[in-house]
């Protein structure tokens, strides 16, 4: 598996962080860690942190964090590029004049005079406005205004009074106290306010534990004209189909549990967003979405236009999928036409499919709606990869996001969803393809095919499902199934006793493998630490539950752990409790019967 190291990833002691005595920004007076409390170090902040569970904190969101810094600098190029302001970063000194991003249709003209300069840790009069509406400890906006230049002011928000009280210590610690300003106050109400006083916010970054849901409505509102929102989403049971009425009452849309479903979350999140901007005649234009670890992260531009607006039914998509091979079609929910110099608006057209399906003839669930437009502005994606390679060693997570930003500079922007190889071979109950494999199929079939950033195996095409089908129909002819084992009623048997009108060639094509494999960057990167993931929601007074923790440490990795099955028998066999176990003794669980609750 390709793999960033984990030291690019956790800030943790074993894992890149450095304690009290190492490197960093020289410590202010009075900002010394007390008991309970240690230094954590990432990228160019240093920052007191409570050991007990006081105050949020995840190592493993290091690579979120770098990736917002490198977002916000090429932001900021794209920002004050109008106000004659040149944003330089280190090493870009010697180039002479910063490379600046292309002009955008509608922008003002470039100012003639020499330009000012901004770089990191300096304010920029006229620069960008931040708002971190749930800081916690402050980490992230002491990273910005250290890290990113072309900032005016910084204000790191947080309801909580010990993450304030810890906010002040690290901004003092750190010497930054110019440009960030903690506050305490709720995330809302100070966006609501902001909205009302005319000050809105030309970055607002939403990272909160769980759902973003309840801050969107003010976000939309209060950040400026062409302003960037930076939202996190880690609630992905709810966004990847394991609770879909929660989904829709979070973010309007019905999440599915497919093979895709990690980027449906995305366009889920994009469709909430856009949503909630066409309230107030604004809508949403996408630079970056990301899916990685457990979260999903996407960086939108929000802008103001009434006619524009009316356009947004036509980005929302349905998802009609297919429960039994899996194959999936999007139906718009609106439809835009040329007229003229302009645009005719009207309902789509539908449905997409019959009452089942053709392959398979089994039903379709539905979800959505989704965002059905490009997720990735691809010249904002060249212009952090080009950033990246005129100033190397910024960040610790380098490695993995130069390689996740060339995969998503590769994807198919047009095509919606993607397929997997095991899917696609599983449903035939067949032998799996490489990669290379059905990549060379699809091409000499005369289609597009990319990788997704969003899962390892996928296959992003736009060539229609019956074609997939052939393709796969002449690999079984290559690789015969085993026809005893399957029913006349399953998918696969259906597929199958169709004769493919394709007949495909699996022979290696030449730009079968894609340009990140062929310079083997690092794309899918492992998991960073043990008991690696999620971590609890801060509390008062820190810690976490005695039966959480050991429930955790039991249940982690359990079967790689113990591949003999030994220390299973602590586990409940589902079998006993259900009627009978047909493994009997020789089963690796047990079949004590459960202790009934005293009377």
């Amino acid at each position: 598996m390709d793999g960033a190291s984990p030291n690019g990833l956790a800030t943790l002691p074993s894992s890149g962080a450095t304690q009290e005595g190492s490197a960093g920004p020289p410590q202010s007076e009075g900002a010394a860690p007390g008991s309970g409390e240690t230094l954590i170090t990432e990228g160019r902040a240093t920052i007191v942190f409570p050991s007990a569970n006081e105050v949020f904190y995840n190592p493993v969101q290091g690579f979120n964090r770098d990736l917002t810094c490198a977002v916000l600098t090429e932001f900021a190029r794209l920002q004050l590029r109008p106000k004659g302001i040149q944003v330089i970063l280190p090493g870009e000194e010697e180039l002479g004049e910063s490379p600046q991003s292309p002009p955008e249709a509608g922008d003002p003209p470039t100012v003639p005079e020499t330009p000012r300069t901004a770089r990191p840790g300096e304010p920029c009069e006229g620069g960008l406005r931040v708002l971190e509406a749930l800081a916690a400890s402050g980490l992230r906006s002491v990273r910005f205004a250290r890290e990113v230049p072309g900032l005016g002011a910084v204000v790191a928000s947080d309801c909580s009074p010990r993450a304030a009280e810890l906010m002040a210590r690290n901004v003092a610690r750190n010497g930054v106290g110019a440009l960030v300003t903690p506050r305490l106050a709720d995330a809302r109400m100070l966006m609501y306010q902001s909205k009302a006083q005319r000050e809105p916010f030309d970055v607002i970054d939403l990272d909160p534990y769980g759902s973003p849901a309840p801050f969107l409505d003010a976000a939309v509102q209060a950040v400026s004209e062409g302003g960037l929102l930076c939202v996190t989403c880690t609630d992905m049971a709810v966004m990847a189909g394991n609770s879909a009425e929660t989904c829709y009452s979070k973010y309007g849309a019905v999440s599915l549990k497919g093979k895709f479903c990690h980027e449906m979350a995305l366009r889920i999140i994009l469709h909430s967003l856009d949503l909630r901007a066409n309230c107030y005649q604004r809508f949403v234009v996408p630079l970056l979405s990301v899916s990685a670890d457990f979260y999903v992260r996407v960086f939108v531009r929000v802008f103001t236009g009434q006619a524009k607006v009316k356009a947004s039914a036509s980005k929302q998509a349905l998802v009609f999928h297919c429960v039994g091979c899996g194959s999936h079609h999007l139906q718009r929910l609106g439809r835009a036409t040329s007229h003229g110099s302009g645009f005719k608006y009207s309902a789509a057209t539908g449905p997409p499919v019959g009452p089942t399906c053709e392959f398979c003839q089994q039903r379709h669930q539905v979800g959505g709606p989704v965002w059905a437009e490009p997720l990735h502005d691809p010249a904002f994606v060249e212009g952090m990869l080009a950033a990246l390679e005129r100033s190397p060693g910024r960040f610790s997570t380098e490695p993995r996001m130069r390689g996740m930003l060339s995969v998503i500079a590769e994807e198919l922007s047009d095509v919606p969803l993607y397929y997997t190889l095991d899917g696609l071979s599983s449903t035939i109950r067949s032998n799996t393809p490489s990669l290379l494999q059905l990549r060379s199929a699809l091409l000499h079939a005369g289609f597009r095919v990319s990788l997704s950033h969003a899962c390892r195996n996928a296959v992003k095409t736009d060539a229609p499902p019956a074609v997939l089908w052939d393709i796969m129909r002449c690999w079984a002819k290559l690789h015969p199934v085993k026809w005893e084992r399957l029913p006349d009623s399953s998918p696969a048997a259906r597929i199958l006793v169709v004769e493919p009108t394709l007949q495909a060639s699996f022979t290696l094509h030449e730009d079968a493998n894609p340009s990140s494999r062929k310079r083997g960057l690092k794309r899918f990167p492992e998991n960073p630490e043990a008991f690696w993931g999620p971590k609890a929601k801060a509390k008062p007074g820190g810690g976490i539950a005695p039966s959480l923790q050991e429930k955790r440490e039991r249940l982690q990795n359990k079967r790689t752990q113990r591949p003999d099955g030994a220390g299973l028998k602590q586990f409940p066999c589902k079998r006993f409790k259900e009627g009978t176990c047909p493994q009997g003794e020789k089963c690796c669980y047990s079949h004590e019967p459960a202790p009934t609750a005293p009377h």
